[in-house]
């Protein structure tokens, strides 16, 4: 990995690098209270636009890449669930991680972007969800490591709300299949 800034931009949580990862955070936050799939990926990528940059001024140029290839990503999963797309958008990212000299703990984020590009294509609701948490945590150990303060708090709050929110659904969706297990009345 890129090894990332030192000195005031990691330190001062009012750096531009800083501000921009709290407009991620913010994005990020909205995106994952979202019910709606499609509005969950266009606030996820609004998000990643924010992160490329975010991470790219922070050093982390894996990070930095991945964020990019994530916008796009994002924005294609909201008109097609093609595998190929899928695939495509995946090689995009591995072909990024290895531009970039991604090594060791580089990789995480190349890893979890791959792995949410997958997710965003073919999954759907609460095992959607479910995946885009494992990425969640992926994300927060590579957020940690770039000594990134929004993304900290933002994957943090993601992973939470991320679990509230598929506990709505399913609570939802419960309530639904009761309701329809009353018989009519007579």
């Amino acid at each position: 990995m890129t090894p990332p800034q030192t000195g005031k931009t990691m330190t001062d949580p009012f750096s531009a690098a800083q501000i921009v990862g709290y407009f991620a955070f913010a994005l990020g936050l909205t995106s994952i209270v979202q019910k709606s799939d499609g509005r969950l990926k266009a606030f996820n990528a609004m998000q990643s636009c924010c992160y490329a940059i975010h991470f790219v001024m922070l050093g982390n140029l894996p990070a930095g890449a991945t964020a990019g290839i994530s916008t796009v990503r994002s924005l294609l999963a909201l008109r097609t669930r093609s595998p190929l797309v899928a695939a495509v958008m995946v090689a995009a990212n591995v072909a990024a991680g290895f531009a970039v000299g991604a090594t060791g703990l580089g990789w995480l984020p190349v890893a979890a972007g791959g792995a949410a590009t997958i997710t965003l294509f073919l999954l759907r609701g609460i095992t959607m969800r479910l995946a885009l948490l494992g990425c969640t945590l992926a994300w927060l150990v590579n957020n940690w490591i770039s000594g990134s303060i929004g993304g900290i708090a933002l994957e943090t709050l993601m992973a939470l709300i991320n679990m509230s929110t598929m506990v709505r659904i399913l609570r939802d969706r419960s309530a639904r299949d009761a309701a329809d297990d009353v018989p009519p009345v007579t």
